[in-house]
């Protein structure tokens, strides 16, 4: 935990400070290169071991995510985050068929291959979307990601206080249903907070907590989702980048189900 501790307090500061501080184009390129990270990390969890396959694999990630950004805002760019909320739809309904694509075929590497460009491309479309708005981007960026990291600390102290009753002991055995709680009440708090610092009142306001608290689901799925796919691979931990913490994927795997609902939640509540 002291571990987990001080590099969380040494990476907070970083992420913070490009959020508010760096212009949405070079924001783009810098989230693009750590979520293209996270690609190469994916496919080691899916048991690809050429280098020139994960490397292929990454690069095709990343030229989508070019294009994608050179129409920004097209109907492509809004297709592909709407196809990144309806994915973690059906990986939540994944996760009550542990053994599905469990064994590692070809077909079933594909499918897993495919899954990851619908977790990584339509969260960076998410993020980036959000951080370019209109009004005060950057701040309902940051606000997006701190319900993500409070329900995260939220969950980790109610479940290790309360946690009795498993939530999904095949995939994940140290997640509890108490944690779930403790994520929902953490970030109900600094929905509600961060909604009134950023001027939502009344209905915009009730409107903002809702989108909040499926944006937590959304994010427990993700944490599950990768949770599943590692016990797939028999893997602890997607790398060993952070101290404490695990690989890139690890620290965002919650971020990546999260961001598409967070964007398209706030383009229907602006509508």
């Amino acid at each position: 935990m002291k571990t987990r501790t001080v590099t969380a307090l040494v990476l907070a500061p970083v992420a913070i400070a490009l959020i508010l501080f760096v212009p949405t184009a070079i924001f783009a390129a810098i989230t693009g290169a750590v979520f293209l990270y996270a690609v190469w990390e994916w496919t080691r969890m899916l048991g690809l071991r050429d280098a020139a396959s994960r490397a292929v694999t990454v690069v095709v990630h990343g030229l989508a995510m070019l294009a994608l950004w050179l129409g920004h805002g097209s109907l492509w760019w809004w297709g592909v985050i709407v196809a990144g909320v309806a994915w973690w739809l059906l990986a939540a309904l994944w996760l009550r068929h542990f053994s599905f694509a469990v064994a590692p075929t070809r077909d079933n590497t594909a499918l897993k291959l495919a899954a990851g460009f619908l977790i990584v491309v339509p969260a960076w479309c998410g993020l980036l979307q959000v951080h370019a708005g209109a009004d005060h981007g950057p701040w309902w960026t940051l606000f997006g990601l701190m319900l993500v990291w409070v329900a995260d600390s939220g969950a980790y102290l109610a479940g290790s206080r309360w946690g009795r009753t498993k939530l999904a002991p095949r995939i994940s055995p140290g997640k509890t249903w108490a944690g779930v709680y403790g994520a929902l009440v953490a970030s109900a708090m600094v929905g509600v907070i961060g909604a009134w610092l950023l001027g939502m009142r009344g209905v915009a306001l009730a409107g903002i907590f809702v989108l909040a608290m499926l944006t937590v689901l959304a994010s427990i799925v993700g944490d599950l989702y990768e949770s599943l796919i590692k016990r797939h691979a028999n893997v602890k931990d997607s790398g060993d980048l952070f101290p404490g913490h695990g690989g890139m994927f690890d620290r965002l795997d919650s971020v990546f189900a999260a961001l598409p609902v967070w964007a398209a939640g706030l383009a229907l509540l602006s509508a």
